[in-house]
């Protein structure tokens, strides 16, 4: 027998130990964009379910930006019913452009739809293409918008949903030359996504421009690097969230019309969990994320206090009253 081509049996092994913490016979949901991504992604799933008795799912998202999406849509899933998914699915989202840009409500509506359509087909997991290039211009992108280790950690290869449901990246650690290798090897025609090429997006500028740069002066394995930083930052923001939760049962109150939290408790803490559990106090309470300035201002009610006021905040006010930081809605 002819020996396997080594980019096949490489996104093979990488799905084959994502897919292993599930259940046989459980359903997947495979995001399909009809890129090389996708696709290597999707014949391997399909190849590795079999020996599961895994039903396997492929969902196409048209998000109706470009002239011609409905058309890659139904190519995408012509596609995946040749691999042999047990049906290919398609939608179409609506993208209305906010303050953060036509990306991320693309994205938005994306998942969206994804995570509804998968609960209705009573989907275990939901596998999405991101590979180890997108990993590594994720974490260069956080490092030039300086939003600290939380954008550092990048993607994480497995996320729960709130009602249970898992998001799965296989191929995080993958090459996407090896995706692109797999496809051709299978026989596979992927589409290549004009977005990928538009440079008026700062991931494609990064993508195309940034990343060439930094292997050629500084040597190759840059993208390797910064998926291993993504990871160690991933394992210390665990290790800090752990001690975050233990930390609030005991400094935490509920208050009228909010949450208060102990001043003496606060300030025995190091920095960056005092900070921290403002953050998480502020998001879990009241809905919303404080920026590095706001999360030390709030700081400064512990450390430097001399009198000043309420400090406000997004959704609410932040002031000292007696031993407590109490967060109150606005």
């Amino acid at each position: 027998m002819p020996s396997l081509d080594p980019a096949i049996a490489e996104v093979r092994r990488a799905v084959r130990a994502a897919l292993s913490p599930l259940p046989d016979g459980a359903t997947v949901i495979v995001a399909l964009s009809g890129g090389a991504d996708s696709l290597a992604l999707t014949t391997a799933t399909v190849f590795e379910a079999r020996a599961r008795d895994m039903q396997v799912l492929s969902l196409t998202v048209d998000h109706q930006l470009q002239e011609g999406s409905a058309d890659v849509a139904a190519s995408a899933a012509v596609a995946a019913e040749q691999l042999g998914v047990h049906d290919a699915l398609q939608t179409k989202v609506d993208v209305f452009a906010d303050g953060d840009g036509i990306e991320a409500a693309a994205r938005d509506a994306r998942y969206a739809a994804i995570h509804s359509i998968a609960r209705a087909e009573g989907a275990a997991a939901v596998l999405l293409g991101h590979t180890l290039d997108d990993q590594a211009e994720t974490v260069l992108l956080g490092l030039a918008r300086g939003s600290g280790a939380a954008s550092l950690q990048g993607m994480a290869p497995v996320r729960t949903s709130e009602d249970g449901m898992l998001w799965m990246r296989p191929l995080l650690g993958v090459r996407r030359v090896t995706t692109r290798a797999c496809c051709t090897a299978s026989g596979i025609e992927a589409w290549d996504d004009p977005h990928n090429l538009d440079d008026r997006y700062a991931r494609v500028r990064t993508r195309e421009r940034v990343l060439p740069v930094l292997e050629a002066e500084l040597g190759p394995g840059i993208a390797e690097a910064l998926a291993r930083t993504a990871e160690q930052l991933r394992e210390d923001a665990e290790a800090f969230e752990e001690m975050i939760h233990e930390t609030i049962e005991d400094i935490v109150e509920h208050a009228e019309a909010g949450i208060a939290v102990s001043v003496a408790a606060l300030a025995a803490n190091p920095a960056a969990l005092r900070n921290r559990i403002i953050r998480l106090v502020v998001d879990s309470e009241f809905g919303v994320s404080l920026t590095r300035s706001q999360t030390l201002e709030v700081a400064r009610l512990v450390t430097h206090w001399s009198g000043q006021g309420p400090i406000d905040l997004p959704a609410c006010t932040a002031r000292r009253s007696g031993g407590q930081i109490v967060f109150t809605a606005r």
